[in-house]
């Protein structure tokens, strides 16, 4: 379901009139207004306060970021009595998290919000997004678009000439341009010296992993007999390569041949194709939902195999791509995730 931004103001005046117990009548809007050198969205008198009004289309962590960083200068270009308001159709959980750690003050007109100012406090949660659109969303981080995304946190400090990222990433320039300019609107690239680079490699890594679904992927979910306590990467990993087939572990499996951190059960394989009967029958594959130590995953993009490495002789997926991936995994994959990312992604740290 798509709205406008008139829509979304006069939905946001009422929103507002609601927290505060007013009528909606009281609540007075005043559509793109300029104070000093900021241009709002909006002005909105309701009750006793002001509120300048930055509407974003969407709630994701993304969409976020810059207008999370322009509140600050709306404060400082309006008077000291009005609250500067972030407005999205729903805040994405992540998203919360990044306006509650700036200090921004937000409101989503699916009914929740968290506004913090002298002599107003409002927190209103678990409210269902009213906004989901059917069909795929357009994203910078869908499927080939993603391949920028992956070679800007696999080359952290480079800036790269457009033309040379889509050589590198294997895309159309046509296609590579757009997925640039929506991430150049997000905040999330930079153009400098003639060049692109991801001025905040944090930012965008986490961007990506909130919009990312590993489900998408084909899974084929199985068990393959093995000891108690005994890991399938042995065994599967040395049929694949007599094999000649190309894989490269992910998930809990790969984050601890990376960190040898967190023992694990589930073992997830990415896959350049589907394997055969035959294979399957070496692995002693037998599919099932119930208790698997092994997902068998065709993914939807093959840059998933890019920057993969070989640890103690097993094709491991690069560390940027397995910490994506463990979002959706079970066990302990969050202590995981987190014991990767400190290793080998402080870029913000390395780059200071």
């Amino acid at each position: 379901m798509r709205i406008s931004e008139q829509q979304s103001v006069r939905q946001a005046a009422r929103r507002l009139a609601e927290f505060l117990g007013v009528p909606d009548c009281e609540a007075k809007v005043r559509h793109a207004q300029r104070a000093g050198t900021q241009e709002l969205d909006a002005l909105v008198e309701c009750g006793s306060y002001k509120f300048a009004l930055e509407v974003k289309s969407s709630g994701s962590l993304g969409n976020v970021f810059r207008a999370v960083h322009q509140l600050p200068a709306m404060s400082c270009n309006v008077s000291d009595n009005v609250v500067p308001l972030l407005v999205v159709p729903f805040m994405g959980e992540s998203a919360r998290a990044h306006c509650e750690e700036a200090g921004a003050a937000w409101l989503d007109l699916s009914g929740n919000a968290k506004i913090v100012a002298p002599g107003l406090y409002v927190h209103s949660q678990g409210h269902v997004n009213k906004f989901r659109r059917p069909g795929r969303a357009e994203s910078a981080f869908d499927t080939k678009g993603s391949r920028v995304a992956r070679w800007m946190l696999m080359n952290p400090a480079t800036v790269v000439r457009q033309r040379t990222l889509a050589a590198s990433v294997g895309l159309d320039e046509g296609w590579v341009s757009r997925v640039v300019r929506r991430l150049i609107e997000m905040g999330l690239l930079e153009r400098v010296d003639g060049g692109i680079r991801a001025p905040n490699a944090d930012n965008l890594l986490d961007a990506w992993r909130d919009e990312y679904r590993f489900e998408k992927h084909t899974i084929k979910e199985g068990h393959i007999a093995v000891a108690a306590g005994e890991s399938v990467v042995p065994r599967v990993a040395e049929i694949l390569r007599q094999s000649d087939s190309e894989y490269a572990l992910t998930g809990l499996a790969a984050a601890w041949f990376w960190t040898r951190y967190a023992r694990y059960r589930l073992s997830t394989v990415y896959l350049k194709s589907e394997l055969s009967d035959e294979l399957l029958a070496a692995l002693g594959f037998r599919e099932t939902s119930r208790g698997p130590n092994i997902w068998l995953v065709l993914p939807r993009d093959e840059g998933v195999f890019e920057g993969i490495s070989e640890i103690d002789g097993v094709s491991c997926a690069h560390p940027v791509q397995v910490y994506l991936d463990l979002k959706s995994h079970p066990e302990r994959a969050s202590e995981a995730a987190e014991e990767l990312r400190g290793r080998f992604m402080q870029w913000s740290r390395r780059d200071r």
